[in-house]
């Protein structure tokens, strides 16, 4: 016997009130999305949940992609029974013969929805029970705390039968709460950080600072690598290359000293707002943590943000590095990011970068750079995006 349902659980969106319906209705079009490749599969709607009838689609085929899906808070495999009772017994049996490990205790949890059906639910639970008992004598019961809990729903048609219970994403659903533009490097924090902005509901288009020839195509590769482990929860990916090589030698030629970094990050932020007035969206996301590297103190994130008048998001800011690498291996990006590339930040970079800039002496500098509004256009208006899907990369394109 094998699964032929699937009950998928929405999770914290349910509980939204008057906003309850958009989430559930964006959520449902994700799952939609996500199960396009399966045509035989059809799907019933229910307060909260989601039936997927499998009609003979194969459900180890399915699992990762539901494992992936943002606003999803849990699923199960379900074996479907008729309404009798040696039916049901044997899908019960099935269902805990599913179990990546076999419990040393269980309980049995019976919902009658059918109040037709001959037994209530007390005594379907020793029923069940004691059928599973005899079948795998090793186990034992505990209603407290079970190893394992057997659950049986009495519908009207039917019995719904199932033991395990895989988590999901869970979060919101994409873009229920906006879009962002995400800054990209190569380095472990700032995917983990768009992953955490994703669960958020934001959309995200993704923006990477190249200085090529100093930099490689090779470290463009790998940010595209991170981007498609991205696409994965949320769908094909817009990336934004922007080329930061004449800006960048440009500072430097004109200032050396402890402020360059500084400097160079707000260049950064500027042209992003500007990617983001053009593509709609409403924040950046960064991948800052506080106090790991010298822009990122309080005093030196407080004059790179104020280059900018749209909301800084910084998922990750409080988190401990062994914390985001645990993300970062969860979300399999840890492996890419660790590979050896050129980052543009740490190209020219001063022997002692400041920690605690001055808002004013760094617009002082600005101010005499009279070419910078030229160059942070010039960087927009060569931007190129290529479309990022999960596990492939799109046709290339100029940007647009």
């Amino acid at each position: 016997m094998k699964p032929d349902v699937i009950v998928l659980r929405l999770g914290e969106l349910t509980l939204k009130g008057k906003n309850r319906h958009r989430f559930e209705k964006a959520v449902y079009e994700q799952i939609r999305r996500a199960m396009r490749p399966y045509e035989k599969l059809t799907f019933v709607r229910d307060f909260g949940r989601v039936y997927v009838e499998l009609n003979g689609e194969s459900y180890a085929d399915i699992e990762q992609r539901l494992r992936n899906i943002l606003g999803l808070a849990s699923f199960s495999p379900v074996y479907s029974a008729p309404l009798e009772l040696e039916a049901i017994e044997a899908a019960a049996l099935a269902a805990m013969g599913s179990l990546d490990e076999a419990p040393a205790t269980f309980k049995v949890t019976v919902r009658r929805v059918n109040k037709r059906f001959p037994y209530d639910s007390q005594e379907m639970n020793k029923r069940i029970g004691g059928a599973v008992l005899r079948a795998m004598p090793e186990l034992k019961v505990d209603v407290n705390a079970p190893a394992a809990e057997l659950k049986i729903e009495l519908r009207e048609q039917r019995a719904l039968i199932y033991s395990r219970v895989i988590q999901g994403v869970g979060g919101f659903p994409l873009g229920t709460n906006g879009k962002a533009m995400l800054m990209l490097s190569g380095g472990i924090d700032s995917p983990v950080a768009g992953y955490l902005a994703l669960r958020q509901g934001l959309k995200l288009e993704a923006v990477h600072f190249h200085s090529y020839p100093f930099t490689s195509e090779k470290s463009q590769q790998k940010v595209k690598e991170l981007v498609s482990k991205l696409a994965e929860y949320a769908g094909d990916i817009k990336l934004h290359l922007v080329p930061f090589t004449n800006l960048q030698t440009r500072v430097h030629q004109a200032y050396k000293q402890n402020l360059l970094i500084t400097i160079l990050r707000r260049a950064m932020f500027r042209i992003t707002e500007k990617l983001a007035e053009e593509q709609k969206a409403s924040a950046i996301v960064t991948g800052e943590s506080l106090g790991q590297v010298a822009s990122q103190t309080l005093g030196s994130m407080n004059v790179i943000g104020r280059a900018v008048g749209l909301p800084v998001l910084q998922p990750l800011i409080c988190m401990e590095k062994q914390e985001i690498i645990r993300v970062a291996e969860m979300i399999d990006t840890f492996t890419i990011s660790i590979q050896p590339h050129e980052d543009c930040c740490t190209l020219f970079l001063p022997p002692s970068p400041s920690t605690n800039p001055n808002l004013r002496v760094v617009e002082s500098i600005e101010g005499h750079m009279d070419w910078l509004q030229e160059e942070i256009d010039k960087a927009v208006a060569e931007t190129q995006t290529v479309w990022i899907g999960a596990g492939k990369q799109a046709a290339f394109s100029d940007y647009f």
